[in-house]
This record gives structure tokens, sequence and C-alpha cells, in this order.
């Protein structure tokens, strides 16, 4: 990752909404979801869910694909590893392994209904 990539990466993740739009993404895995049950999830106005999710898109962090008439969006998981990996890279000497994150993902319930097609 090219340090410009990893500073807008990081910006497009330093506004809490956007951050909490990128974590429930992430928790929600490769298929992601619907735009209305994101929006429906962290309260939010569909037109202030559209301005988060095309900061996130610009910055590479976040897909979208149309299913019938939703927009479905996904973490770009890869993006993720690779801002992780940069900002790692020279952790404990070059011996990253030592003090990186452990990923171990945590069962969370959340209170989100999930939409009927």
């Amino acid at each position: 990752m090219e340090v410009s990539d990893a500073v807008t990466a990081l910006a497009a993740l330093a506004q809490d909404n956007r951050l909490d739009v990128f974590r429930l993404l992430v928790q929600a895995g490769p298929e992601g979801l619907p735009a209305g049950e994101v929006a429906a999830a962290l309260d939010l106005a569909p037109n202030t869910l559209t301005f988060h999710f095309d900061k996130l898109r610009t910055a590479g962090l976040v897909t979208a694909r149309r299913e019938g008439r939703s927009i479905i969006y996904a973490a770009r998981f890869e993006t993720m590893n690779s801002l992780i990996a940069y900002l790692t890279e020279n952790c404990c000497g070059g011996d990253a392994g030592a003090c990186a994150p452990a990923c171990t993902p945590k069962s969370v319930r959340t209170k989100r209904a999930r939409v009927q097609a």
C-alpha cells in the first residue's frame, strides 16, 4: 500500500459514522448488507449514508453492487488487510508477528432485522 492510499483510507475512517458503517460491513462479512439495512441499524438518514458510502468507496474500503432494487455494500477486506499490514510492517523492529494484533472475532448480537426481499 502506498502512503497516499493509507492516508486516504485513514481519513475516510476518521469520522464516527463512517467508522460505524465500515465496522458493521466488516461484521456482515463478504456478502455485505443492503443500504437500507445499514441505515436502519445505525439510525442514519439515507442521504447522509450515501455521502458516507461515497467517501468509503473513494478510499477503496467498500464496494457496491446492485441486487434487484437494492444496493448491497460490502467491506473490501483486501484493502483493510493492506492498511493493517502497512501500519504494522515495521512493528517490533521488523518482527510484526511478535506484536501484530490477532484476529479473534467475537460473537456479537445485533438488533438489526433482516430485510425480506
